[in-house]
């Protein structure tokens, strides 16, 4: 008779599962400041096997950063727990604002409607702020959505929100489709990634360049976060994906 461990596989399996992670390269986009992936061929099959070397920052595709990233004293990758990885999942949808208005920041009110729409966001829930900017993808030039005068216009998240959802509903953790948390309008107003600064200030981690939250429901589905555990790491690629309920 199966046991309770390998029937509650089983059942898993039978859901619809959804991947949240960019296959990346060499010419992936990425943060500006760091240099292109590089991806090399140690060894091939005429060796006797295929063997390769690759070179990127940590916050690289689809990636997780650790709180380390930008706040000194707290803890990096390996120091996350196992079950801080698998959290009940909850997307705000933000699509149609982000489309009309790509300076789109998420507010208290935002969170509150979406609320009066799905319910109460649970204690302990990871948030993905969807806004379809992952459809950019795999165009540089459109994900940093340069204006005439070099500026970058992207859509995040305001500090107001991620104080609202971490102290008044007690979440884990958040992630979003864009290079960064903050909105570029709040990044160019603030002079700092204060958004960015806040999660990972609350020693929790954040997981960025997502795709595929136009496949998920509001609530219900449950987000894994599956990443490497190189030392004292401030962020690294992540393979996330979703089970559907």
């Amino acid at each position: 008779m199966a046991s309770e461990l390998i029937k509650a596989i089983n059942l898993l399996k039978e859901k619809h599962w959804v991947d949240l992670t960019h296959t990346f390269g060499p010419d992936s986009p990425h943060f500006s400041a760091f240099d292109s992936a590089d991806f090399k061929t140690l060894f091939d099959h005429n060796d006797g096997f295929l063997a390769q070397s690759f070179t990127f920052a940590g916050q690289y595709g689809t990636h997780l950063d650790a709180p380390i990233h930008f706040v000194r004293n707290k803890r990096y990758l390996d120091e996350l727990e196992l079950k801080e990885l698998i959290l009940p999942l909850v997307v705000i949808d933000k699509s149609k604002e982000a489309a009309e208005n790509h300076d789109f920041t998420l507010t208290v009110d935002d969170i509150l409607k979406f609320e009066e729409d799905h319910g109460k966001i649970e204690e302990g829930s990871f948030v993905a702020l969807r806004t379809d900017w992952s459809k950019r993808w795999p165009n540089l030039e459109e994900f940093n959505n340069k204006d005439e005068d070099g500026n970058n216009h992207a859509p995040g998240w305001s500090v107001d929100s991620l104080k609202f959802l971490f102290e008044e509903r007690k979440i884990k953790a958040v992630g979003h489709e864009t290079f960064d948390t903050d909105s570029s309008i709040d990044f160019q107003k603030n002079g700092a990634l204060l958004a960015e600064y806040y999660v990972l200030e609350q020693d929790t981690y954040q997981v960025e360049l997502l795709t595929n939250l136009d496949q998920l429901p509001a609530k219900g589905a449950v987000i894994f976060n599956i990443v490497p555990k190189p030392e004292k790491a401030s962020g690294f690629p992540v393979r996330s994906f979703a089970i559907l309920p």
